[in-house]
């Protein structure tokens, strides 16, 4: 695994890794699988592509992991992606990665990639679906400027393009952007567009700014962001800077999600996550912790990472007692109609490697992500 553990997007890539290491020590702790440990080699990438790059090359020669898994962010895996490519005849695969980006899901590279949550294109046309069921024509974007942001954008052109529309007016950010930086002309470029909603690709401390600007200037628009934002930590950098301005930042915010709530203890894999996250409170390795960043005791990002996990149980359960690559690849294609506890089955196939499709749509109520379930209250300020 290598992700972003430090920096500015430390959330991502330690949430990601606690979710699934609640799984792995729950398993291990039975005895394994088939008496084999599960063991996680991680390292840090800051969400840059560079060390993403060495990571994965590491991973695979040096390493010689098994497998890799739960890569984090669009900027990094698909200039990761080649570097795989190139590792084919070591039949190495990728599986469950915290991007809903197109590269891994299309030729070349997705004989080697196991998608399980759904794309960014899918979320992204989903919420053009809903907004524009809502009244809304005139959509706006704003998006970090690298591929992950082109992707999440290139989802709403699409859903725009099936209604005849087009989108309005865009706005971008760098990446690496830091929650306290003024994203005023952003809001200003976008606001004097006359967008009816604003549709955000980003990191959450980028897309907070954003939120914490428009809200500043008095602007109620409704702002919308996508599952990889970090929904959890850009809550809280939401409040706490609303505690000090007595400003309310969590009106007319909507984000969507690749995974049920995980509040709903309806659901079998959430009373599952939520005990064995509580029971072992995972940690990330001491070298790669960020000492500003406080780990948070459930969230959609940990949730995920859970969820990949038990994909990733289950397919080496199916692979035997002496599993090699080839099984452990033949043994996902074989997972169909699975249940994981999610309220949506998962199936892969040798032509099919995504695994879910479902889009979930959530709102903050009293400080915290809750479904949406009135979409007219949701997006009022």
């Amino acid at each position: 695994m290598t992700a972003a553990f430090k920096g500015a997007n430390a959330g991502l890539g330690t949430e990601l890794y606690r979710g699934a290491q609640a799984c792995y020590t729950e398993i291990n702790a039975r005895g394994g699988i088939h008496g084999r440990m599960v063991s996680v080699i991680a390292l840090d990438d800051g969400y840059e592509p560079t060390p993403c790059i060495r990571n994965t090359i590491d991973l695979i020669e040096k390493e010689q992991v098994f497998f890799l898994s739960n890569y984090v962010g669009t900027p990094t895996l698909t200039r990761a992606l080649p570097v795989i490519k190139r590792y084919a005849d070591h039949q190495v695969v990728l599986v469950g990665n915290f991007t809903g980006a197109q590269p891994q899901r299309e030729e070349p590279f997705v004989d080697q990639v196991f998608n399980i949550r759904a794309s960014y294109r899918q979320e992204m046309m989903a919420l053009v679906e809903r907004f524009w069921q809502l009244g809304a024509r005139k959509f706006g974007v704003y998006y970090q400027i690298d591929a992950y942001g082109r992707s999440g954008t290139d989802g709403v052109a699409r859903g725009l393009a099936m209604r005849g529309a087009r989108i309005a007016a865009e706005a971008t950010y760098k990446r690496g952007a830091k929650f306290d930086e003024d994203m005023t002309p952003a809001v200003k470029a976008l606001r004097q567009a006359g967008v009816d909603v604003v549709l955000c690709t980003g990191a959450y401390q980028g897309c907070g700014a954003f939120v914490r600007s428009a809200r500043d200037a008095g602007w109620p628009v409704p702002i919308s962001n996508v599952s990889f934002v970090g929904c959890e930590a850009m809550l809280s950098l939401l409040v706490t800077h609303g505690k000090t301005s007595g400003r309310d930042y969590t009106q007319a915010l909507i984000n969507s999600q690749v995974v049920p709530s995980y509040d709903d203890a309806s659901l079998p894999a959430v009373v599952e996550y939520r005990a064995m996250m509580d029971r072992h409170a995972p940690q990330v390795p001491e070298a790669l912790r960020d000492g500003k960043y406080a780990p948070e005791p459930h969230s959609f990002r940990s949730f995920e990472g859970f969820v990949n996990a038990k994909v990733i149980v289950e397919a080496l359960r199916r692979a035997g007692a002496n599993p090699t690559r080839p099984s452990f690849r033949a043994a996902l294609e074989s997972l169909k109609n699975v249940d994981l506890g999610i309220g949506a089955p998962l199936t892969f196939g040798p032509e099919r490697h995504q695994g879910l499709d479902s889009v979930y749509f959530t709102r903050v109520e009293n400080g915290r992500w809750v479904p949406v379930t009135d979409w007219s209250a949701a997006v009022k300020a």
